[in-house]
């Protein structure tokens, strides 16, 4: 999170301003009459939600972009921090940075004092709670993904999630894909790509170990990778390339067109009889000699490299 919340400037430079007398007016037309809060952020929770009530009817009455306007509804700002905070605690345990999950809840915040309207009867807490709640959520569900996907398919997890678990309550066990889709009104492979979509909402490290308990013999030992992770065999075949390269270098041109021919262009024996004018148990021959030189030069290449070094020389 790299913006700040700026809203909250304008009602601490008020009451901290050089010019104090003129913060001092302002804040006056702007309570109005209403007891002045040195610092907002230290109030308790019914003093909050005592003073709240005043100044909400208090901003219903000024223009808004008026200093009054923005000092009143800072005040708001300020006194409510405490709902913010308090909605963050639910969230301990996620990795994200406490500080930027508060940041996110004072948006919501800030969005709920502003449509929040007192003459419907609602207390401002219950009002604004779910609104930051669900700013929080909707921060999580932007960033939390290991893999991004789109926004549709986030929102299609959580209602598979929540179909599922409801769907296993009733029925006392895991619903199948087609029920799902049943339920959520959905096609199969609706259903089959938010499902697919989940596996990209956490990541596991390929190094984190496994855990095995003593008493099973048979329990996976060591790292996820080393149990996910298969042998290429065309790591090997490089390796022979590599080696096959300068031994088919030596060969003359005859026996490199014959390997070409057998190999690459995968002619019969016959075939390259034909093309070479020779007989097929001419070429046959010639082809047993090549495949020999190549073989006994590869055992040669192989025994050097796993001879050690004299430390002598």
């Amino acid at each position: 999170m790299t913006h700040a919340i700026t809203t909250l400037r304008p009602a601490a430079a008020l009451r901290d301003t050089s010019a104090g007398d003129t913060g001092a007016a302002t804040r006056r037309r702007a309570l109005d009459g209403l007891p002045e809060t040195a610092r907002p952020t230290a109030a308790s929770t019914d003093d909050a939600c005592t003073l709240s009530v005043g100044l909400f009817h208090r901003l219903g009455q000024l223009e808004e972009g008026t200093p009054e306007y923005a000092y009143v509804r800072n005040t708001l700002i300020e006194l409510n921090l405490s709902l913010v905070k308090f909605a963050a605690r639910r969230f301990r345990g996620r990795p994200e940075p406490a500080e930027d999950i508060i940041q996110v809840g004072t948006i919501g915040l800030i969005k709920a004092i502003d449509r929040f309207d007192p003459s419907r009867g609602i207390e401002f807490s219950a009002y604004a709670l779910p609104t930051v709640v669900g700013e929080m959520k909707r921060f999580f569900r932007d960033t939390g993904w290991a893999v991004h996907v789109p926004r549709r398919l986030q929102e299609l997890r959580l209602d598979l999630a929540k179909a599922s678990d409801t769907m296993e309550q009733r029925d006392g066990h895991r619903p199948s894909r087609a029920a799902l889709a049943e339920h959520l009104h959905l096609t199969e492979e609706g259903v089959a790509q938010g499902q697919l979509a989940a596996n990209g909402y956490t990541a596991h490290s390929l190094d984190a170990p496994i855990d095995g308990t003593e008493d099973d013999e048979h329990a996976l030992q060591g790292t996820h990778g080393s149990h996910t992770a298969v042998e290429d065999p065309a790591y090997g075949l490089i390796d022979d390339l590599q080696s096959l390269r300068p031994l088919l270098e030596q060969l003359d041109e005859r026996d490199r067109k014959i390997i070409e021919l057998r190999f690459g262009e995968e002619l019969t024996q016959a075939e390259i009889g034909r093309r070479l004018g020779l007989s097929q148990m001419h070429v046959s021959r010639l082809l047993a000699g090549i495949l020999t030189t190549l073989h006994d030069g590869m055992l040669t290449d192989q025994k050097t490299e796993d001879t050690p070094a004299d430390p002598e020389k």
